[in-house]
């Protein structure tokens, strides 16, 4: 039995699988900013998922946890962000709560047992790689777009991690080929000014379209799209102009990796109009005569990071 958990920005899942079918999932709001919460909220996940597929599972927080339980299942977790290699401590997570915590060490205090920990981009491309939208490419750039920008490169179903545990942090980069109006862009939590998450994430490209448009009604990215599609001028011109924004950060991802499919999961994967409107303007910016890669939605949705975070642990 395996369990990956996909620890995002506004939410918590975890899944069980058995012989790679998903046989119980569940979901929880992430607690927002508060390190000792989240903890405690995987360890309910933990708890929750094993009782309910019969593992019978009873944690004994301490300095010698125990854990009773027939098969204890191994445990998977995707973040947004990286453990230091340096320290074992959490890095360029932006969720920001957790950067400079040890929490591979905290969870396997209270889950009493090892635990493995990876980025959340690299466990969506794996799961999406290996049986979902991308299974049919041999270089697979998977993306996330929610409340953070990530990404993952798997090069014949394997993820390449690299020397730093950053490949496929595209989203720490600088937007490409700025507009006046565009440079030298907001300020980014890494410190530098002008990546691409902030105007492409969700609480990024909302920021990008208040500014813009001075509506302060708005509580959503996915409610300027519904808004558009109503006949809304300003909802429009910010739709068209995110289409042009992602179109051209992933046109230098293209001009580096030349990968066979880009998949888009996270929340905003969900806009059916980019798998249309993003290629046909990318092209405007990628360095070749034409472009043969295909942009797909995640076939498993956005429940491909917890399968992947579950495969972190072998069969």
């Amino acid at each position: 039995m395996r369990l990956g958990i996909d620890l995002g920005g506004t939410k918590i899942e975890i899944i069980a699988l058995d012989n790679n079918a998903v046989i119980y999932r569940k979901r929880v709001a992430t607690p927002q900013g508060d390190y000792p919460a989240t903890l405690a909220a995987i360890t309910k996940l933990v708890q929750a998922a094993e009782l309910k597929v019969g593992l019978k599972a009873e944690f004994k927080a301490g300095a010698q946890p125990e854990l009773t339980a027939k098969e204890p299942a191994s445990i998977g977790i995707g973040i947004p962000g990286v453990i230091s290699a340096d320290t074992q401590k959490v890095k360029n997570a932006n969720s920001t709560c957790l950067i400079g915590k040890p929490l591979q060490h905290d969870l396997e205090t209270l889950l009493a047992r090892p635990v493995r920990i990876a980025n959340d981009a690299n466990c969506f491309a794996l799961s999406e790689a290996t049986d979902g939208a991308g299974q049919s490419g041999n270089v697979v750039f998977g993306v996330i777009l929610g409340t953070g920008v990530g990404g993952g490169l798997v090069v014949n179903q394997h993820v390449l991690c690299g020397s730093n545990g950053i490949t496929g942090e595209w989203g720490h980069n600088p937007l490409p080929w700025p507009t006046e109006t565009e440079y030298p862009g907001p300020v980014c939590y890494c410190g530098q000014k002008g990546c691409i998450e902030t105007f492409i994430s969700g609480p990024g490209a909302l920021q990008r379209h208040i500014e813009s448009s001075k509506d302060q009604h708005i509580s959503s990215f996915a409610q300027v799209w519904e808004k558009a599609a109503t006949g809304c001028v300003a909802s429009e011109d910010t739709c068209r102009t995110y289409i042009d924004r992602l179109a051209k950060s992933l046109a230098s991802v293209i001009n580096i990796l030349d990968p066979d499919i880009i998949v888009l999961g996270g929340g905003l994967s969900n806009i059916e109009r980019l798998y249309s409107d993003v290629p046909e303007q990318w092209g405007r910016y990628v360095f070749s005569d034409s472009v043969k890669t295909s942009l797909r939605k995640a076939q498993h949705g956005d429940s491909s990071g917890a399968r992947g975070a579950a495969w972190l642990w072998p069969e």
